[in-house]
């Protein structure tokens, strides 16, 4: 249990689906105090500020998370507001964008759009954890949540294609899996895990809904309702773990 009433939570990847759905939820949720949202462009961030206009407690920061320079003074924005901080989720992640689509077969990939592919969905996560450390170790449990896909499951891979998002994935398991190695021992009561949304209604997914049944499709209040559950059930023995929307583990 947290020992101070109000918590602060920082939810990287805003402006939009999962991650603008996280940043509703938690500033109508009474325990978080300060919520930080980031974005990494204004024009594409309107629900986000909008939503800034009517809670005073919503702090809005531009972040690019191929730019580590933006992570940087994001978080020295952050510190020099608190000292720390409880929970953040990364919300960033690319599948699919105009020209840049999930590759069906080993002809289409690229080089380019692999390193885009790992830069936005994988090192942005691990550079967050680096910048990060100091909000995050103190007194108190904390949390840091990246959102993954099962699809980046290693052992559960039966029908292959999507190689930059499939790989991606798995490269973010593994680097936070490893900083929550490193936290264990620098940052004890954090916890740092890997959450499969299941398949959302957002702009991610909407290309590839046709084949989903209508009760596996889920909104994403749905969602983020079902991960803050996983989220506020996770122990220290938990720490570095992949979850499922469920709380199943899910394999590597």
């Amino acid at each position: 249990m947290f020992t101070e009433t109000r918590q602060n939570a920082l939810v990287v990847g805003s402006s939009q689906g999962i991650g603008l759905g996280f940043v509703q939820q938690l500033l109508v949720d009474d325990r978080f105090e300060t919520v930080y949202g980031t974005y990494r462009r204004p024009e594409s961030a309107q629900g986000l500020l909008a939503l800034a206009e009517r809670f005073p407690q919503l702090v809005c920061l531009p972040v690019d998370v191929t730019e580590e320079r933006t992570i940087a003074d994001a978080i020295a924005a952050i510190q020099a507001r608190t000292a720390r901080l409880h929970r953040v989720v990364y919300c960033v992640g690319v599948l699919h964008n105009g020209d840049f689509q999930p590759e069906k077969s080993l002809r289409q990939i690229t080089s380019e759009n692999l390193v885009r592919s790992f830069q936005t969905n994988a090192v942005g996560a691990v550079l967050l954890t680096k910048h990060l450390l100091p909000l995050l170790k103190h007194d108190q449990p904390s949390v840091f949540a990246a959102i993954s896909a099962k699809v980046g499951s290693i052992g559960d891979n039966r029908l292959g294609g999507w190689y930059g998002y499939r790989a991606s994935k798995a490269a973010l398991n593994m680097l936070i899996k490893t900083a929550s190695l490193e936290y264990a021992r620098r940052s004890p009561n954090t916890i740092l895990a890997l959450l499969h949304p299941g398949t959302t209604d957002t702009r991610l997914s909407e290309p590839f809904q046709r084949g989903v049944p209508p009760e596996k499709l889920f909104s994403v209040e749905r969602t983020v309702a079902q991960l803050m559950v996983v989220m506020d059930g996770l122990s220290p023995a938990d720490s570095g773990e992949f979850f499922s929307w469920d709380g199943a583990r899910l394999p590597w």
